[in-house]
């Protein structure tokens, strides 16, 4: 009986732990669209144009108190590539352009004009707007050396990314389809050198023990980031797929 509760006790606690980190980051795509008419998800399927015609705006937010550094210009940049692709393979859509942008953000007051204004200058009636963000902690943990029963003292950091995507009918100023992505990934460094043969490292997670190895020691944390970015990015095409399906 002991040993079933035990078991029960552990089970329970990841699944709250997990629950608890799904809200990590927080949601930001109502700092964007709050204004914009929410209708269903059969709205999408009932419009004509196929494939529908779009331009991608990636929005980097770090305005949330706590957030972490965003991904480097040129890693945000290969990030709406990929997804430029694979949105197009998840659902009827077909990104023509990608929009790089100045002076989008969170603003509730003029959400509408924002977009709306953007897809005018670029001759757009449907923009896909992807919001990136993300959420870091690091704290102090004791390291293994490979094999061996020797550890090393070190530092393991954990980074939440989300990846929020609206379809926005611009003549409409409506939301058309909507979903999210997450990703975690964990860096574990040492605190002192002469381990390189074992760390830096990184690992998908919660359940996966692959190392990732960065390039360089000094650009590990941006790896972590793309990595976690591209778990999110994974998901969210996912997710659009199966929002599509009706599943």
């Amino acid at each position: 009986m002991r040993r079933w509760l035990h078991q029960f006790s552990l089970m329970l606690s990841s699944v709250l732990f997990v629950s608890c980190a799904s809200a990590v980051p927080p949601a930001r795509i109502g700092e964007y669209v709050s204004s914009w008419r929410q209708v269903s998800s059969e709205a999408f399927t009932k419009i004509d144009q196929r494939p529908l015609q779009a331009g991608l705006v990636m929005v980097s937010d770090t305005a949330e108190p706590g957030a972490a550094p965003n991904l480097p210009e040129e890693a945000l940049v290969r990030l709406g590539e990929s997804l430029q692709r694979d949105l197009g393979r998840a659902i009827p859509l077909a990104i023509t352009e990608i929009l790089s942008v100045d002076g989008i953000g969170p603003r509730p007051q003029r959400n509408v004009a924002q977009f709306a204004e953007l897809g005018q200058q670029r001759g757009f009636d449907y923009l896909a707007v992807v919001v990136v963000s993300s959420t870091e902690q690091e704290y102090p943990v004791t390291l293994s050396l490979g094999l061996t029963t020797h550890a090393q003292p070190g530092f393991r950091r954990d980074n939440w990314s989300l990846l929020e995507f609206v379809l926005l009918d611009l003549k409409q100023h409506q939301v058309v389809a909507q979903a999210e992505g997450r990703g975690w990934a964990t860096l574990d460094r040492p605190s002192a050198p002469g381990i390189d043969q074992w760390y830096p490292a990184i690992f998908l997670r919660p359940q996966d023990e692959r190392r990732i190895w960065p390039p360089t020691d000094a650009g590990a944390p941006n790896t972590l980031r793309v990595v976690s970015f591209e778990q999110a990015a994974q998901r969210l095409v996912l997710k659009l797929h199966n929002v599509w399906r009706g599943v």
